[in-house]
């Protein structure tokens, strides 16, 4: 019998040597890999901070203790440890766990998290309310070294400086971007430097120097702080987190237990804001995640044995479709850049980064400095195209309007993950995207029914003088033959099918399956490839004629398509009946693309049903 078998809680951790927690790091490993390769999953985040979260739940109390993970796809050895063990096959099923931190499913996650560089507000904000109401609870923020790119980590390192609040901070540097000093001489400093002596003496000194006469204390203190920093300039890298305030230790080998947990404890007796850095390896205990972190970092399902994913055939992704052409339209045109926050391989440009090195820019965590920076591009005549999944463009609502639209400057925005995505759940749908560009004066704004389509709108927008984004969904394509792009004229829709009982508007990912839906029925079927500005020709032909209106969309029932539909009509066409077929104003949860399109009525079948239900005058 394991030792997994025997822990389902972090009082039954607390119970075990340092060495039976080695040993349980390896059952955890082996547990993560055999679900995530049914399940898909975050692999390589969650392998790098086994021994890391074995640590902190060893040393701390939680749900007393609050302990917050920023993005939180690194979560699955903190789920499994606090009371998720025998559910965790489940992992990101529908009516299963999530594959983040969320408070509505344990007691274990005061928040959800999903989207990263929250983290350190979010604990702040935490720490001072349990001051408020006098209680002495720990709290933890574990953030990675890619998330300090992220503008909102610097503004609450900032006001965390300033707050001056006891408050650990877990700098999971899984990269080795910060430094790459590790060993037994840097475990063993970090050992003193937190021991309580050390820092007991050190603010001994301070307080001893600060007490002498002006003429020499002051200069005193000068030396002596130059002195300590000098010092710690030549082990750490952490001088600028104690210019903010917060006292740094660090690094330290994030996978040797017996030096972590006496770390933690020392720190967690330390007065005022502190900074553990701490060194991990993504993928750490699989081979084929630690050779190939990127590819593992979010994986479908996956062949132990060597890696391989389990992809089934098929036509590519309209994200791998737009890493093709975006290369194509890029050698011909000299201006063309492009830009991405962080995920250079998910939004597909890794080609173009390989093909034009000094035309590509990955800003990191950093979608709002990454809008700015595209105006300023688009002002010096350039061709920005700004490649951001839907949901983390949503961080730059602001820049979109005030620095692109406001000033009609030409950028481009390919919005991947249009839609539902599936498994990663509520934080990370793109189902709010249509609504919150709709309503930016200058946007246009485009959805494909197909990959040459996507194709087409590519090359319109880089054609286009102005704002515009074109949004797709994280799904395969139609299998369709992309001929030579087409330039498409701004606000013309596309007649697919025509009849006179029933106007079906469509788009984007819903347009197919209307189409399927309509067969054998006397139904016009309009693809609204252009959600702003709206073809009000057809839309009014067609509403007079046909009396009776369905309008089909991926995206939030309230603001979109079906919005934009009947703000145009009001005063204008009178019709018999209006449908709209939508995701509801709610969070849509985790589960698999295709049962969820059949829960919220995104599929053909319940599309037909409800085309015979407006028909029928229902």
């Amino acid at each position: 019998m394991g030792l997994l078998e025997e822990v389902n809680s972090p009082e039954d951790l607390k119970k075990l040597s340092i060495q039976e927690l080695s040993e349980l790091s390896e059952e955890i490993r082996k547990l993560i890999i055999e679900v995530v390769s049914k399940n898909g999953g975050h692999l390589a985040p969650n392998l790098g901070v086994v021994e890391l979260t074995l640590a902190l739940l060893y040393v701390f109390s939680p749900p007393r203790d609050v302990i917050i993970w920023d993005v939180g796809h690194q979560s699955y050895t903190y789920k499994i440890l606090t009371g998720r063990k025998n559910s965790f096959h489940t992992l990101r099923k529908l009516g299963g766990i999530s594959g983040f931190p969320n408070r509505f499913e344990s007691p274990y996650d005061p928040v959800i998290t999903g989207h990263s560089g929250t983290s350190l507000s979010i604990s702040l904000g935490i720490k001072e309310g349990t001051l408020i109401k006098g209680e002495e609870r720990s709290v933890i923020a574990v953030i990675g070294d890619g998330s300090l790119s992220s503008g909102l980590a610097l503004e609450g390192l900032n006001n965390i400086g300033h707050l001056d609040r006891d408050l650990l901070i877990i700098l999971n540097d899984n990269e080795m971007s910060i430094s790459r000093n590790v060993g037994a001489i840097s475990d063993y400093l970090n050992r003193i430097l937190t021991g309580k002596w050390v820092n007991r003496t050190r603010e001994e000194i301070k307080r001893l120097i600060s007490a002498l006469p002006e003429p020499v204390g002051k200069p005193l203190g000068r030396m002596v702080k130059y002195l300590e920093e000098t010092i710690k300039g030549v082990f750490t890298p952490g001088i600028i987190f104690e210019e903010l305030g917060i006292k740094y230790f660090g690094p330290i080998n994030g996978h040797e237990i017996k030096n972590l947990v006496p770390t933690l404890r020392n720190v967690s007796k330390i007065k005022g804001p502190v900074i553990l850095h701490v060194i991990t390896k993504k993928g750490k205990g699989y081979a084929p995640a630690e050779e190939n972190p990127e590819d593992f970092h979010g994986t479908g399902p996956f062949v132990i044995e060597t890696g391989e994913p389990l992809k089934k055939p098929g036509p590519p992704t309209y994200t791998e479709v737009f890493g093709e052409y975006i290369v194509k339209f890029a050698q011909e045109d000299p201006s063309i850049v492009a830009i991405t926050a962080a995920m250079k391989k998910g939004t597909g440009l890794s080609l173009f980064a390989e093909k034009f090195p000094d035309r590509f820019y990955d800003v990191g965590i950093a979608e709002q400095h990454a809008v700015c920076f595209a105006a300023g591009l688009a002002e010096e005549g350039l061709k920005p195209v700004v490649a951001i999944y839907s949901t983390f463009l949503q961080r730059a609502f602001d820049q979109i309007i005030h620095d692109v639209c406001l000033q009609n400057f030409h950028v481009v925005f390919a919005v991947d993950r249009g839609g539902l995505v599936g498994e990663d759940g509520p934080t990370h749908h793109g189902a709010f995207d249509l609504s919150y560009l709709r309503l930016i004066p200058n946007m246009v704004i485009m959805a494909p029914k197909d990959e040459a389509e996507l194709v087409d709108m590519l090359y319109t927008s880089l054609c286009h003088n102005g704002p515009i984004a074109f949004r797709y969904p994280r799904s395969r394509g139609e299998g369709v033959n992309i001929g030579e792009p087409k330039l498409l004229e701004i606000g013309r829709w596309e007649v697919l099918k025509e009849g006179w009982d029933l106007l079906v508007i469509a788009t984007g990912s819903m347009v197919y399956p209307s189409l399927k839906a309509s067969q054998g029925l006397d139904v016009t079927v309009l693809n609204a490839r252009f959600i702003k500005p709206l073809d009000q020709e057809k839309l009014l032909e067609f509403a007079e004629r046909c009396g009776r209106i369905l309008v089909v969309e991926e995206n939030t029932r309230i603001g979109g398509l079906g919005s934009a539909v009947l703000e145009t009509l009001a005063g204008k066409v009178k019709i018999k009946t209006f449908s709209h077929i939508a995701l509801p104003d709610a969070f849509v949860e985790h589960g698999d693309l295709p049962s969820l399109r059949k829960k919220y009525g995104l599929h053909q079948d319940h599309i037909r049903k409800e085309m015979v239900k407006v028909m029928e005058g229902g």
